[in-house]
């Protein structure tokens, strides 16, 4: 069983830059306390990475 990447969006996107916008709406996040899950792989990671100021994450 693969493991799972519990993603919340914590703090606005309102004047961050435009690549931590598109990360965060490819993430599948829109409003504050969204929360969604996503397979933990390198690509996840990656974007997860880029905007880890806005995003609470958890292993499940």
């Amino acid at each position: 069983m693969s493991k799972e990447l519990k993603i919340t969006l914590v703090k606005s996107t309102i004047g961050q830059k435009p690549l931590h916008s598109k990360n965060i709406e490819a993430l599948g996040l829109g409003k504050l306390r969204k929360t969604v899950k996503h397979p933990d792989n390198p690509q996840i990671r990656g974007m997860v990475e880029k905007v880890k100021h806005l995003v609470e994450v958890e292993e499940i």
